[in-house]
Protein backbone atom coordinates (compact mmCIF):
# COMPACT_ATOMS: atom_id res chain seq x y z
CA UNK A 1 0.00 0.00 0.00
CA UNK A 2 1.57 3.21 -0.86
CA UNK A 3 1.14 5.34 2.34
CA UNK A 4 1.04 9.53 1.97
CA UNK A 5 2.03 11.91 4.76
CA UNK A 6 1.04 15.41 3.82
CA UNK A 7 2.50 18.47 5.11
CA UNK A 8 -0.04 19.92 7.56
CA UNK A 9 -1.78 23.23 5.62
CA UNK A 10 -4.23 24.38 8.22
CA UNK A 11 -2.97 27.61 10.09
CA UNK A 12 -0.27 27.40 13.14
CA UNK A 13 -0.15 23.44 12.54
CA UNK A 14 3.43 21.84 13.43
CA UNK A 15 2.71 18.19 13.70
CA UNK A 16 2.98 15.30 11.21
CA UNK A 17 0.75 12.38 10.82
CA UNK A 18 3.71 10.16 11.17
CA UNK A 19 6.97 10.29 12.48
CA UNK A 20 10.12 8.64 10.95
CA UNK A 21 9.82 5.22 13.55
CA UNK A 22 6.11 5.08 12.40
CA UNK A 23 7.54 5.37 8.57
CA UNK A 24 10.42 2.59 9.25
CA UNK A 25 7.67 0.26 10.76
CA UNK A 26 5.47 0.86 8.04
CA UNK A 27 8.26 0.01 5.03
CA UNK A 28 9.55 -2.47 7.35
CA UNK A 29 5.97 -4.03 6.35
CA UNK A 30 6.11 -3.83 2.96
CA UNK A 31 4.15 -0.48 2.62
CA UNK A 32 5.55 2.76 0.76
CA UNK A 33 5.52 5.79 2.72
CA UNK A 34 6.10 8.92 0.76
CA UNK A 35 6.21 11.74 3.37
CA UNK A 36 5.57 15.46 0.89
CA UNK A 37 9.08 17.28 1.14
CA UNK A 38 9.28 19.58 4.67
CA UNK A 39 6.46 17.61 6.16
CA UNK A 40 8.26 17.01 9.17
CA UNK A 41 10.11 20.23 10.16
CA UNK A 42 7.24 21.76 12.13
CA UNK A 43 7.68 19.02 14.72
CA UNK A 44 11.28 18.64 14.45
CA UNK A 45 12.00 15.82 12.03
CA UNK A 46 13.95 16.15 8.76
CA UNK A 47 13.54 14.72 5.21
CA UNK A 48 16.67 12.82 5.83
CA UNK A 49 14.93 11.34 9.05
CA UNK A 50 12.39 9.95 7.02
CA UNK A 51 14.61 8.66 4.23
CA UNK A 52 17.04 7.15 6.46
CA UNK A 53 13.29 5.59 7.82
CA UNK A 54 13.23 3.82 4.38
CA UNK A 55 10.75 6.70 3.10
CA UNK A 56 10.88 8.65 -0.12
CA UNK A 57 10.38 12.52 -0.30
CA UNK A 58 7.98 14.18 -2.75
CA UNK A 59 8.58 17.81 -3.63
CA UNK A 60 5.20 17.96 -6.01
CA UNK A 61 1.64 17.89 -3.67
CA UNK A 62 -0.43 17.15 -6.73
CA UNK A 63 1.86 13.61 -7.30
CA UNK A 64 1.74 12.97 -3.17
CA UNK A 65 -2.29 13.24 -3.23
CA UNK A 66 -2.64 11.26 -6.90
CA UNK A 67 -0.25 8.34 -6.21
CA UNK A 68 -1.74 7.83 -2.57
CA UNK A 69 -4.04 5.15 -1.30
CA UNK A 70 -3.87 5.89 2.71
CA UNK A 71 -3.35 9.26 3.23
CA UNK A 72 -2.44 10.22 7.29
CA UNK A 73 -3.10 13.87 7.90
CA UNK A 74 -3.51 15.80 11.93
CA UNK A 75 -5.82 17.99 11.10
CA UNK A 76 -8.75 17.98 8.83
CA UNK A 77 -8.79 18.23 5.20
CA UNK A 78 -8.69 21.83 4.28
CA UNK A 79 -10.64 22.74 0.89
CA UNK A 80 -8.01 22.39 -1.48
CA UNK A 81 -6.75 19.07 -0.03
CA UNK A 82 -10.93 17.90 0.02
CA UNK A 83 -10.77 18.93 -3.85
CA UNK A 84 -7.84 16.40 -4.27
CA UNK A 85 -9.45 13.19 -3.00
CA UNK A 86 -10.69 10.38 -4.96
CA UNK A 87 -13.10 7.32 -4.20
CA UNK A 88 -9.49 5.13 -4.32
CA UNK A 89 -8.29 7.24 -1.07
CA UNK A 90 -8.48 6.42 2.34
CA UNK A 91 -7.97 9.27 4.78
CA UNK A 92 -7.13 9.22 8.40
CA UNK A 93 -7.15 11.95 10.17
CA UNK A 94 -9.02 14.23 12.85
CA UNK A 95 -12.04 15.26 11.26
CA UNK A 96 -13.81 17.39 13.83
CA UNK A 97 -17.15 16.97 11.23
CA UNK A 98 -20.10 17.77 14.21
CA UNK A 99 -19.07 21.73 13.41
CA UNK A 100 -18.32 21.70 9.75
CA UNK A 101 -21.03 20.62 7.18
CA UNK A 102 -19.15 22.04 4.45
CA UNK A 103 -16.80 20.08 5.26
CA UNK A 104 -18.32 16.74 5.39
CA UNK A 105 -20.48 16.92 2.67
CA UNK A 106 -17.35 17.75 0.71
CA UNK A 107 -15.89 14.52 2.14
CA UNK A 108 -19.49 12.84 1.15
CA UNK A 109 -18.78 13.80 -2.52
CA UNK A 110 -15.49 12.70 -2.49
CA UNK A 111 -16.37 9.08 -2.59
CA UNK A 112 -13.22 8.49 -0.51
CA UNK A 113 -13.05 6.73 2.95
CA UNK A 114 -12.38 8.90 5.72
CA UNK A 115 -11.90 7.54 9.13
CA UNK A 116 -11.62 10.08 11.89
CA UNK A 117 -9.15 9.39 14.83
CA UNK A 118 -11.99 10.86 16.87
CA UNK A 119 -14.00 7.65 16.59
CA UNK A 120 -11.51 4.85 17.26
CA UNK A 121 -12.24 2.83 20.54
CA UNK A 122 -10.40 0.51 22.20
CA UNK A 123 -11.88 -2.90 23.70
CA UNK A 124 -12.78 -0.94 26.91
CA UNK A 125 -14.57 1.53 24.72
CA UNK A 126 -11.54 4.42 25.59
CA UNK A 127 -10.45 6.83 22.86
CA UNK A 128 -6.79 5.77 22.52
CA UNK A 129 -6.25 8.74 19.71
CA UNK A 130 -8.10 11.38 21.00
CA UNK A 131 -6.52 10.56 24.98
CA UNK A 132 -2.95 12.02 24.14
CA UNK A 133 -3.99 15.02 22.54
CA UNK A 134 -6.62 15.69 25.38
CA UNK A 135 -3.64 15.42 27.50
CA UNK A 136 -1.54 17.79 25.69
CA UNK A 137 -4.41 20.26 25.94
CA UNK A 138 -5.19 19.93 29.45
CA UNK A 139 -1.43 20.99 30.16
CA UNK A 140 -1.32 23.44 27.50
CA UNK A 141 -4.12 25.15 29.73
CA UNK A 142 -2.70 26.06 32.13
CA UNK A 143 0.62 27.36 30.36
CA UNK A 144 -2.12 29.77 28.27
CA UNK A 145 -3.57 30.44 31.43
CA UNK A 146 -0.29 31.94 32.93
CA UNK A 147 0.37 33.80 29.85
CA UNK A 148 -3.11 35.85 30.21
CA UNK A 149 -2.10 36.89 33.71
CA UNK A 150 0.32 38.41 32.24
CA UNK A 151 0.34 41.94 33.10
CA UNK A 152 1.34 42.68 28.85
CA UNK A 153 -1.43 40.55 27.95
CA UNK A 154 -3.90 42.69 29.85
CA UNK A 155 -4.16 40.09 33.14
CA UNK A 156 -3.38 40.90 36.81
CA UNK A 157 0.13 40.70 36.84
CA UNK A 158 0.21 37.61 38.96
CA UNK A 159 2.34 34.67 39.15
CA UNK A 160 0.90 31.11 39.31
CA UNK A 161 3.24 29.90 42.00
CA UNK A 162 2.99 33.27 43.76
CA UNK A 163 6.07 35.48 44.91
CA UNK A 164 7.88 34.82 48.21
CA UNK A 165 7.24 37.35 51.13
CA UNK A 166 4.21 38.83 49.50
CA UNK A 167 0.56 37.66 50.05
CA UNK A 168 -1.78 38.56 47.66
CA UNK A 169 -5.10 40.48 49.59
CA UNK A 170 -8.09 39.53 49.15
CA UNK A 171 -10.89 41.74 46.89
CA UNK A 172 -13.37 43.19 49.13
Amino acid sequence: MQVAVPKEIKNHEYRVALTPTGARELSGRGHQVVVQAGAGEGAGFSDADYEAAGAHIEADVETLWQNAELILKVKEPQPEEVARLKPEHTLFTYLHLAAEESLTQGLMESGATCIAYETITDTRGGLPLLAPMSTVAGRMAVQAGAHSLEKAQGGAGVLLPGVPGWHQQKSP
